[in-house]
This record gives structure tokens, C-alpha cells and sequence, in this order.
């Protein structure tokens, strides 16, 4: 892509995708990039040895393409490879199924990164694709408000968890703010950007919410593949002890889900799915409390609560606490 004409040309940014077998979005994707008021000056794609597509048409809007063997995807440590090999003082994370919602969402997401030199990550609101079910689009609507805000380190007293959420399906660093804590940490399970988000406020960098910048983005999960992901979060919070003890317990703001959840079916109009509603909070917290307590389950059953299953099969070769 070519560098921008705007005001914004004075400073260089990079545009970082990490794919798999992702023809059926990216397309979509990297035309939206092209038509943005703000153009990337690099376009990095990072691969998981596709079988499909993915990498031609990466390659058909100029981006420079790496591969990388499937099982060696890591969500921290493959993100720092292709960060560090990135020449922009800006970083832009997408993932490939995420469409920009305006021709300026880019341009409105960095901005705060221009305006104030204390604001280290910003991300933006994520609204639900065009086929979202009910209460696919009640979780974006939930994460992602109409309100912005900047938030620091000590808004973990009025926050609590929230105050670490972001998401590397859009967002944009600092690239100065990201070396000075060695990037994404390899090994987690997922999560990467919350637990650099963590780090960042803790050393007195913000990170900001900018909902005027917006993307498609949603998943229609299935109830099971809800118990998994839940469980995933659990497996992270146990590893990675260090956020709950640093921003607090995760709980509270599962509440504000159920509440808000409950709200919306009746302003919807769609207490039908009350019961289904009801059944995926309890498949949440039940996968949660397993994978809080991962360890004492057999090691041959975790694989299968798991979104990540190919993280079990690495997870012996990366430096995890498991205490």
C-alpha cells in the first residue's frame, strides 16, 4: 500500500495480519485497507501454512508474506516475530476476518496515539457482522459501548479487569511503548493482548478505547464452542496469576454480562431465547471453573475443553507457571 496524503504522513505505519486459511474474508479485508483516508506504508501478512488462498491474495494487495508452519502458531510469540521485523513506529494488529465499518476507522483509531505520547495502545468498538445472531451481537454490544475513554493504571480501582480489555483484532501501538516490554509474551494460550496491556499500564502507559473507530467483527459460537473459549480464559487466568492479582477477579464483569444480557432479550423482544441465554451462562462459568482448575483434570481430557487445542500439545516447551 502506499503511503498516506494526509497530514498523518509523518509518521510510518505498519499493518500486521496474522492468517489461516482466511480467502473467504481477507479479500474483504485488505480492500477496506485501500480505501482508507490513512494508508499503511507496510503491509506485513504472517501465515499459517494456508491450504486455501490466503497467501495469493495477500500478496495481490502488495503485502509481504510470511509462513509459518501451522503447529508453531504462537498468539504472543508469532505476533513479536513479525512486530519485530515491522519498520513502523505505529503497529496496526487485524485479524483476517475483521472489515473496517468507515473509510477513516484506521485514521480515527491512531489518533490518540499522535495526540498524546502517554497513551501506548489504542482499540476500536467492534460491531456485530450482518448474519450476527441475537446473542452474538449482545456480546459486542456489551464489550464494545458507543463511549470511549483513555484508561491508566489506577482506574483497576474503579474497574477492576475491564480496565486491561482490549483486542488485537484491531488495534494500534506504539512501537516504542511495546519494545520497552518485549512485545507479546510467547506461550499463552491466548490473550496476548491483555497481558501486554497489563504490563504497559503497570510501567504508567494508557491505553485507549476509541469507539469511533469501528470494524465488523463477531462470532456465532455454538454453546460448546462458548464452554470452550471459557475455558480458555479460565486455563489463562491460572497461568498468568499475576492479572488477577494486579487488576482483580474477573467475576464482577461476568455479572454485568448477565444483567445486560437479560436486559437486552427483553428490550429485543426476544425472551424466546431466555432458556438458550441462561444455558450458555452456565456452560461459561462451569468451563471457567474447569479451566481455573486445569491441572487437577486428566491430561488427556484438557485438549478436548479447549478452543486451542493445539496449544496443549506445545505447552511443555514454553515456560508456563502452573502453581
Amino acid at each position: 500500500m502506499s503511503n498516506s496524503s494526509t497530514p498523518h504522513d509523518r509518521f510510518f505505519l505498519s499493518v500486521i495480519i496474522p492468517t489461516w486459511n482466511g480467502a473467504a474474508s481477507l479479500r474483504e479485508l485488505l480492500g477496506g485497507l485501500v480505501r482508507q483516508t490513512v494508508l499503511s506504508h507496510e503491509l506485513l501478512v504472517v501465515d499459517s501454512s494456508s491450504s486455501d488462498e490466503t497467501v495469493a491474495i495477500a500478496r495481490e494487495f502488495g503485502a509481504e508474506v510470511v509462513v509459518v508452519p501451522q503447529g508453531e502458531f504462537d498468539h504472543g510469540g508469532t505476533r513479536t516475530m513479525i512486530a519485530k521485523k515491522a519498520r513502523g513506529d505505529i503497529l496496526l494488529f487485524l485479524t483476517q476476518d475483521v472489515v473496517p465499518a468507515s473509510k477513516d476507522a484506521v485514521e480515527k483509531l491512531i489518533e490518540p496515539l499522535l495526540s498524546d505520547e502517554r497513551i501506548a495502545v489504542t482499540y476500536g468498538r467492534q460491531l456485530p457482522n450482518p448474519d450476527a445472531t441475537v446473542l452474538a451481537s449482545h456480546l459486542r454490544y456489551f464489550n464494545y459501548p458507543p463511549q470511549g475513554g483513555v484508561r491508566n493504571f489506577a482506574d483497576r480501582e474503579r474497574l477492576g479487569f475491564q480496565t486491561i480489555f482490549a483486542s488485537n483484532s484491531f488495534a494500534a501501538y506504539r512501537r516504542t511503548a511495546l519494545s520497552e516490554v518485549d512485545y507479546f509474551k510467547s506461550g499463552l494460550i491466548f490473550g496476548e493482548d491483555t497481558c501486554v496491556v497489563g504490563r504497559l499500564l503497570m510501567q504508567g502507559d494508557k491505553v485507549a478505547y476509541v469507539a469511533d473507530a469501528m470494524v465488523f467483527h463477531s462470532h456465532n459460537y455454538t454453546c460448546l464452542q462458548e464452554f470452550r473459549r471459557s475455558f480458555d480464559i479460565g486455563v489463562l487466568h491460572v497461568t498468568e496469576r499475576w492479572l488477577l492479582e494486579t487488576y482483580g477477579r474477573a467475576e464482577g464483569r461476568g455479572w454485568q454480562y448477565v444483567k445486560s444480557g437479560l436486559s437486552y432479550l427483553l428490550h429485543v423482544k426476544k425472551t424466546v431465547l431466555l432458556p438458550n441465554f441462561i444455558l450458555r451462562i452456565m456452560l461459561k462459568l462451569l468451563g471457567y471453573k474447569l479451566g481455573r482448575n486445569f491441572t487437577l483434570l486428566p491430561q488427556g481430557l484438557v485438549p478436548f475443553l479447549s478452543m486451542h487445542r493445539s496449544w496443549w500439545a506445545r505447552c511443555r516447551d514454553v515456560s508456563v507457571d502452573y502453581k
